[in-house]
């Protein structure tokens, strides 16, 4: 099934657009390293953390040379054109590598005893409890009526200054505003958002940037 980030609707793993609102629906393929779905342009695994691609500007970081293409024949005998490199060209101009912008700091205010937790600077942050698949780097172990959260329940997914949430398959889901998310579906938080593990409203954390 693959849930349509746009309206959250669940559709056939064969569509290619979203049979409610039209939209085109996300690729997806597998994660090597824990076989979780995982999108084609994401670049760590939302279940395990696992780096799937290293992103490279290919333009910047191999300029065309004044000669721009060379024909090329294929394996079938079809005449191809292949790019060729300006190996000429200073170091500094042939690897050229964009750094990301760091992600703000950011916290969660656990709601039934006031306690404030740091995030920690990661791609991918996971809330739950100890386990050895997994284990959580948000632990809520600790807090009161935790039975109902799944020791593997929800992850933080950090893309340069913005936060996502969503679920990875817990028992008893995850809710945003009260509102339930669905398995796979992202949901970008904004500072205020409420984030419960579970039903009932009794495993709640609010989403605040650092002070």
């Amino acid at each position: 099934m693959i849930t349509c980030p746009h309206c959250s609707h669940p559709n056939p793993v064969t569509a290619e657009s979203c049979t409610a609102c039209l939209r085109p629906l996300p690729v997806l393929t597998c994660c090597p390293n824990c076989g979780a779905a995982a999108e084609v342009r994401a670049r760590f695994c939302g279940q395990c953390g696992f780096k799937l691609q290293m992103v490279v500007d290919l333009p910047d970081a191999f300029p065309m040379s004044a000669q721009a293409l060379i024909p090329m024949l294929s394996d079938d005998g079809c005449s191809t054109a292949m790019p060729t490199l300006n190996l000429a060209a200073p170091r500094s101009d042939r690897f050229s590598f964009k750094p990301l912008a760091p992600p703000k700091r950011a916290e969660l205010l656990h709601v039934q005893t006031k306690t404030l937790l740091q995030l920690p600077i990661r791609s991918v942050i996971h809330l739950g409890k100890p386990n050895d698949r997994v284990p959580p780097d948000v632990d809520v172990s600790g807090f009161p009526n935790t039975e109902i959260v799944s020791r593997i329940h929800a992850a933080l997914r950090v893309e340069g200054e913005a936060y996502y949430v969503e679920d990875v398959g817990s028992a008893n889901g995850t809710y945003i505003n009260s509102s339930p998310l669905n398995v796979g579906a992202k949901h970008r938080l904004v500072p205020g958002d409420r984030i419960s593990l579970g039903k009932g409203d009794k495993v709640t954390f609010i989403f605040q940037p650092s002070t």
